[in-house]
């Protein structure tokens, strides 16, 4: 017998949902998702009435959620948006009589584990499949930096957990990055690493490459400098992303030491937008440049989901794990 569930995506930006379909084989199969911006909602409640007004007035009477936050309290606080959620309130308030809420790139990392080899991108190191065993580290830009890892036994089972890695502390490499560093310290006493590997940090980037070149510093947004940077129109913008590539690449290299990890998966939109400039860059060097341990850098494979929704997969594969095992 299938199972219908509610999935559910909540970033800083967007809230996805989408009805998910969980087989007896425990295969996962998406509907089509719809996007709603967090912005234009009050609440969680007012979003989810929505979307069961999109689908006829009624909705399946369980839900998996993927958060941008940490979770486990009894009000759960997003981090990059507004809104907030009381876990036990939701088949009161929403109907729900089952559900499972688990951090946003915990939800990545459900996705990594169950999802198909050929929804992977080879990046860098070795050109093979993500090992069976062992620990992958999982990382994303987006609104902010999202950081999980995965534990595969090779036996088929697998253990993930959140983190909070994207709050850890940055680290520049060279005199552009001290530069960088130093903008943002006007603003933050501590500099996680978040605020130079996220959507939003492009534009501290931009602001610090146009005042090296002594030109004026135009007032754009983070999603029209990336825009620049994708039509080639900004040559700025353009240097702009080269240097998030490399910051990114640093990030994802001292996460995969941190966590003892023998393969690294790059998650979410903004990644995969960027994948051909990111293939390019020097990611690839960034991510093995740690010292005496460069050599080990260059064993483990790096790839970039493509799946096109692992947040609203991952949430499902979350719950089936809870419920249906």
């Amino acid at each position: 017998m299938t199972t219908e569930i509610v999935a559910v995506d909540i970033g800083g930006t967007h809230a996805r949902f989408a009805i998910a379909t969980i087989g007896d084989d425990g295969r996962i199969t998406l509907g089509e998702p719809a996007t709603l911006h967090t912005k234009d909602h009050g609440s969680f409640q007012l979003a989810w009435e929505a979307f069961r007004a999109m689908n006829g007035g009624t909705l399946p009477d369980a839900v998996a959620m993927s958060v941008a936050g940490p979770v486990g309290n009894e009000v759960i606080k997003f981090t990059n948006n507004p809104w907030i959620l009381r876990p036990a309130k939701i088949q009161e308030m929403l109907g729900p009589t089952r559900q499972t809420i688990i951090n946003d790139f915990a939800a990545v990392a459900h996705a990594v584990a169950c999802a198909d080899e050929s929804d992977f991108l080879y990046l860098t190191g070795p050109d093979e499949a993500l090992p069976a065993s062992g620990t992958l580290s999982i990382l994303g830009p987006g609104t902010g930096l999202g950081v999980a890892h995965l534990y595969r036994d090779g036996k088929g089972s697998y253990h993930v957990q959140a983190t909070e890695g994207g709050h850890t502390d940055y680290a520049p490499l060279d005199q552009i990055e001290d530069a960088i560093l130093a903008r943002l310290r006007k603003r933050h006493t501590r500099v996680s690493v978040e605020r130079v590997v996220s959507g939003p940090a492009i534009v501290d980037i931009y602001a610090t490459l146009a005042a090296m070149e002594h030109k004026a510093i135009h007032e754009l947004t983070d999603v029209q400098i990336w825009t620049a940077a994708a039509e080639g129109t900004d040559s700025l913008a353009v240097a702009a992303v080269d240097r998030f590539c490399l910051a990114l690449g640093a990030a994802a290299g001292d996460c995969a030491l941190a966590q003892g990890a023998s393969g690294v998966v790059i998650a979410g939109g903004l990644g995969y937008r960027i994948r051909e400039t990111i293939k390019t860059s020097g990611f690839a060097e960034r991510f093995r440049a740690k010292g005496r341990f460069a050599g080990l850098m260059a064993t483990l494979p790096v790839k970039l989901i493509t799946h096109p929704q692992p947040g609203l997969f991952g949430a499902a594969a979350a719950f089936a794990r809870e419920h249906l095992q």
